[in-house]
């Protein structure tokens, strides 16, 4: 299978950590656009998974490929980050003495020091692409708003926005609901599943609810390995998901 026409290509990745394998030979894809949802127990390798796309960690073997060209494996953190590929931790890091809009204006400056960020004048166009941002995580009225009076969801979507600024084509989202509300579950729903189609997305979550209401396509982990894949409904009912993750 080449890699040609997939966003992300991983092949046979396999990290061991002190003689346990956290990967085992795993290997997924995801196409452009699409949006996949990634479940399974704790220790399942979610995490080292995301580590190894990310250039956190280095498996021991296998191939990690960003499009047709670029080798995930030879590259930096930054210079993942630069070829296009956000990842968001599950709890978020914005910057709570900073207003909204200066949190994307920063993110938007990507390497440049905090001080000369501030400093500097932007763009009538980034100004646009700031405006933007805002509208889709559905925080233009918070736009002066400091991030540390924020509900704890809308710190998720801001988070989100200040990866959107760095217009990445991959977005690892890791645990995006983890205490949140109904309403703001939904509507985190709603945001991720607009992101799709522009932007390729892995989503990895335990809120089955959640992942039933955005995922088209599930992918289960366990020990390492992919152990099913395919619609919710048929990896719910597979014997080996029911016994590894529903405890059956």
């Amino acid at each position: 299978m080449s890699a040609r026409d997939k966003r992300l290509y991983l092949e046979d990745l396999t990290v061991s950590f002190d003689g346990f394998k956290a990967l085992n030979q795993l290997s997924l894809y995801v196409d452009p656009g699409e949006m996949l949802c990634i479940i399974g127990p704790n220790g399942a390798g979610k995490t080292t998974m995301m580590d190894v796309i990310t250039g956190k960690t280095r498996p021991d073997s296998g191939t990690a490929w960003f499009g047709d060209s670029i080798d995930l494996l030879r590259l930096s953190e930054p210079q993942i980050v630069a070829a296009g590929i956000g990842r968001k931790f599950q709890k978020p890091t914005v910057f709570e003495q900073l207003t909204v809009f200066e949190n994307l204006e920063l993110a938007l400056a990507g390497g440049r020091s905090f001080l000369k960020t501030l400093r500097a004048r932007i763009t009538s166009e980034q100004h646009q692409r700031i405006d933007e941002v805002l509208e889709i995580i559905g925080l233009s009225d918070q736009r002066q708003s400091l991030g540390r009076i924020l509900a704890h969801g809308q710190k998720q979507w801001l988070e989100i926005g200040m990866l959107l600024m760095q217009n990445p084509e991959l977005l690892l989202v890791d645990e995006p609901v983890a205490g949140m509300t109904p309403h703001e579950i939904e509507r985190t729903a709603e945001l991720l599943t607009s992101l799709a189609g522009e932007h390729s997305l892995v989503v990895v979550e335990h809120d089955m609810a959640f992942v039933r209401s955005i995922a088209k396509r599930v992918t289960v982990l366990h020990e390492g390995s992919v152990i099913a894949e395919g619609n919710m409904d048929k990896v719910q009912n597979d014997p080996r998901v029911r016994e590894v993750y529903l405890g059956e």
